[in-house]
């Protein structure tokens, strides 16, 4: 993206964005990159680079493991593997040993399901591949320390083996001369000592020409001699010579190891750039956490939607502070260009200003942001930003000259891939010529089809802005009463400057503004006026709006609650219907069982007893003589003890006994040859037949 003026970066604060992106990278890649932060044009790349942030985000949300812990810094080793004869220690070809396992562990974790999930990320590694002879190279040669193994070559390991021999052999034969120099009173050190990568002893000084051997040096005080016992000279010289050569053939070793693996150099330097991509992209997620980025829409079309935007920095300050941060919306496309915000100073124009700059520009740098995420932003190829007192005194331009010249650029420059902020519009001249010429350049920026917001006082502007299609009024909200700024805006109308409100709340003398007034042309003095009334009319509005919308949702929350008690009763009620129905299927199964009984016991009486007759009528009562039955029942036994049967014609509000099965309930309506009868919780239809009016009886009766 091209910027005007080159420091337009640093007005709209995204140098602070770099540091505290790099600020959240570990590797030395990632940080370069991030303190480079380059803000780019082409959507596709933007989109990638997004979507990257966001799949890294949903692994930090969820807890999820991703493999890039290591911190490798590696472009030293990297570029002496690939310098032929250079030769890498053990401690750096252990390094890049972990970088190949790394990678091999990136390579492992996207498996099938993760590359479909996280398709952005896998991405980033899908250009390259795993080379796993990179780490049995080195596994042949180092040990875990970094280290080189005595199997290594052959060479090396009977030279260690000699040499491991000559140092136990040195090992004892010090312990005697120690022992023997020891009783003799000579040693002024019982442990043994290095010096010169000699192994000698410690004598008292006034002993030193009774020890053979050489001297290789004395103590700061002169009181001890520093020896090496003529028994040793040539046990020393043997593993001198040994380790020696053990160094030399473990420069051969890393040197063939070295020239192995620069054949993989350019694939090692491959790795170090994707592991360092993942910290880069897992810096821009923890940003994303710091300040509650969101995954935004990207168009090709020149225009911003941002929904409940924050400024990120201002975000993270008022958070240390324990304040609150007002989010803003703003609308800018084809049919609205140019949103001309006006208001009280100190009311946060500048700050809506900023932050619709600052996050245009994160945006197109692949930094999620914190909006809501049904927020749209554009691609453009050219910002441009006027903030602030542009005095020059290098050129030896005043403020409104230095303006001007400004302004000229954009009138020759802008165009609809143009998004541009001016603060101020106008400001530094005669307010009739400035605002005229402020009229002039809206109006061509607008022609230019440049999309952009403009801060103003002008009250022509405003006016301006009203009837001009494509420029739209936007004003910060103000509570008059306790003149304090409530930083929304309210976009659709334009706000007073509240001069003479914010005159009279500090206490001016009335006699002052009296005058002021009087000054003011009338037409102007009521229509700020006017604005002021508008304004607090809307701030009630949206008081009652907010308030009904509060209703709306109780109501709607009481709604849910007696539809879920209303579902709770008809439950009930079904309950309580198969709970009856349940009883009479019990009952009628005890008179069945009953009845299987008796007769089995008349089939048995039957065979045995010569009176068949009596038999016979007995059969007959059991199963023609209902209404003997039925005095049997429990259930109506039950209720004749509280009810009786009166007979009649049957009307709403009777109390009736079923014929059926005994149930008694009341009748709540007639339907044709049926009743509407509620039995407990329950009502239902009942054939008229079926059905007798009962009452209770009275007491004693």
């Amino acid at each position: 993206m091209k910027l005007f003026p080159s420091s337009a970066y640093i007005q709209l604060e995204f140098d602070k964005v770099r540091a505290l992106l790099t600020s959240h990278c570990q590797t030395e890649y990632a940080m370069n990159k991030a303190a480079q932060l380059r803000i780019h044009t082409k959507k596709e790349y933007i989109e990638t680079e997004l979507k990257q942030s966001h799949e890294f985000l949903q692994l930090l949300q969820n807890a999820l493991y991703f493999p890039n812990d290591y911190i490798l810094n590696l472009s030293r080793e990297l570029k002496l593997l690939s310098v032929p004869g250079a030769v890498l220690a053990g401690e750096q070809l252990t390094e890049i040993r972990k970088l190949a396992e790394s990678m091999e562990k990136i390579f492992r974790w996207f498996d099938n399901e993760r590359k479909n999930a996280y398709p952005g990320l896998f991405k980033i590694a899908a250009g390259t591949h795993y080379e796993k002879a990179i780490i049995a190279m080195i596994d042949d040669v180092l040990d875990g320390q970094g280290q080189v193994k005595d199997n290594a070559s052959d060479e090396l390991r009977n030279i260690r083996a000699n040499l491991y021999k000559k140092r136990n052999e040195l090992r004892r034969a010090f312990e005697r001369i120690i022992l023997k120099l020891n009783k003799q009173g000579y040693l002024a050190e019982i442990e043994e000592s290095f010096l010169n990568g000699r192994k000698v002893v410690a004598i008292f000084a006034e002993h030193k020409r009774v020890v053979k051997g050489i001297l290789h040096g004395e103590s700061d005080s002169r009181k001890t001699s520093f020896i090496e016992p003529e028994e040793t000279i040539g046990l020393n010289n043997e593993v001198y010579e040994l380790e020696n050569s053990e160094r030399k053939e473990i420069y051969r070793i890393l040197r063939e190891l070295t020239a192995k693996l620069s054949v993989h150099a350019s694939l090692l330097d491959t790795y170090h750039t994707v592991v360092g991509e993942y910290d880069f992209i897992r810096g821009k997620a923890k940003l994303a956490v710091a300040i509650k980025g969101e995954y935004p829409s990207v168009s090709e079309k020149a225009k911003v939607h941002l929904v409940q935007a924050y400024h990120p920095l201002l975000y993270l300050y008022n958070q240390k502070s324990g304040k609150p941060t007002i989010p803003v919306t703003v609308t800018m496309d084809d049919v609205n260009r140019i949103l001309v915000i006006s208001g009280p100073n100190a009311g946060g124009k500048t700050v809506t200003l900023k932050t619709v700059g600052l996050l245009q520009m994160m945006v197109q740098s692949g930094l999620l942001v914190p909006v809501h995420p049904s927020s749209e932003f554009g691609v453009f190829r050219q910002l441009m930003i006027h903030i602030g007192d542009t005095q020059s005194l290098e050129f030896e331009l005043s403020t409104y000259s230095s303006h001007l010249l400004n302004m000229k650029y954009f009138m020759e420059n802008a165009n609809g891939r143009t998004l541009f902020f001016i603060d101020e519009l106008g400001s530094g001249s005669d307010p009739n010529l400035g605002g005229a010429f402020a009229e002039v350049f809206l109006e061509e920026l607008g022609r230019k089809h440049a999309i952009g917001i403009v801060t103003t006082h002008y009250l022509n502007l405003k006016i301006m802005a009203g009837k001009t299609p494509g420029i739209i009024n936007a004003a910060m909200a103000f509570d008059e009463k306790k003149l304090l700024p409530l930083y929304r805006l309210i976009t659709g109308k334009p706000g007073s400057s509240y001069t003479f409100s914010i005159a009279e709340r500090i206490g001016l003398d009335k006699n002052l503004i009296h005058r002021a007034r009087q000054l003011v042309d009338e037409d102007q003095f009521r229509l700020d006026k006017l604005l002021n009334r508008t304004e607090q009319d809307l701030r009630r509005m949206e008081q009652q709006e907010k308030e009904l919308q509060q209703m709306i949702s109780e109501n709607e929350k009481l709604k849910k609650e007696m539809q879920q008690v209303i579902n709770r009763e008809r439950h009930a009620q079904q309950v309580e219907l198969l709970k009856q129905q349940n009883k009479i299927s019990e009952d009628k199964i005890v008179y069945l069982k009953d009845m299987e009984r008796k007769l089995k016991q008349m089939v048995i009486e039957w065979k045995n007893t010569e009176d068949k007759k009596k038999v016979v009528k007995q059969m007959e009562g059991l199963l023609f003589k209902k209404n003997e039955q039925k005095t049997v029942n429990k259930m109506q036994k039950k209720i004749e003890s509280k009810l009786n049967e009166i007979g009649g014609a049957i009307k709403p509000g009777d109390n009736v006994k079923m014929k059926s099965n005994h149930q008694v309930g009341k009748v709540l309506e007639l339907r044709g040859k049926r009743a509407v009868v509620k039995i407990g919780l329950l009502p239902m239809q009942v054939e008229l037949n079926d059905l007798v009016v009962v009452e209770e009886k009275i007491a004693g009766s």
